[in-house]
């Protein structure tokens, strides 16, 4: 017997398929896809959890200087002209981060080998390009969605079956974190 589905596909077309249903499942909360795809991707998925769950306190707060730059009213960097160029105007901040401990920058780096990186664009159509924000996925499963299930023995996801689809009678099914 097989210990995973082939889905009918070569395993990178596979690789590629279950790395983004599971980035989306982790993004969105629930995905619809095919029953024979979400068993996959459930296990997929309750894997990284329960490595987050694990990992979720595993750090230390760090204060840091950081050089920012200074800003005016309407959000631009302050030039100063300095010896005949103009120069951004830096300024000294005191920053609280978390800082990894070895354990739990494994698995941050575990997660990133399976999920694909997400960006966020805005929904109004002036600032599509500008104001686009990369998401880090591996923040939101350690602040957010470990917490959630810190008292949990498993079972993240939940499959329910939705009927069969139109085109080729697969059953649909909408798989959704708990």
């Amino acid at each position: 017997m097989a210990k995973y589905r082939k889905l009918g596909r070569t395993s990178s077309q596979r690789k590629a398929l279950l790395r983004n249903q599971v980035t989306n499942l982790l993004y969105h909360g629930k995905i619809v896809t095919t029953e024979a795809r979400a068993k996959e991707v459930r296990k997929i998925a309750e894997g990284l959890i329960a490595m987050a769950v694990k990992e979720k306190d595993n750090y230390e707060t760090v204060k840091v200087t950081a050089k920012v730059a200074r800003k005016d009213a309407d959000g631009k960097r302050v030039k100063e002209v300095v010896d005949g160029k103009k120069v951004t105007v830096y300024d000294e901040v005191e920053k609280e981060i978390k800082k990894d401990l070895p354990s739990r920058l494994h698995a941050r780096r575990q997660m990133l080998r399976v999920l694909y990186p997400v960006t966020e664009v805005p929904a109004e159509k002036a600032g599509r390009k500008r104001n686009t924000k990369e998401v880090d996925l591996p923040a939101k499963l350690f602040d957010e969605i470990a917490p959630k299930y810190a008292d949990r023995k498993g079972g993240y996801t939940r499959i329910i079956k939705i009927g069969q689809r139109k085109g080729d009678a697969a059953m649909e099914v909408v798989l959704e974190l708990v």
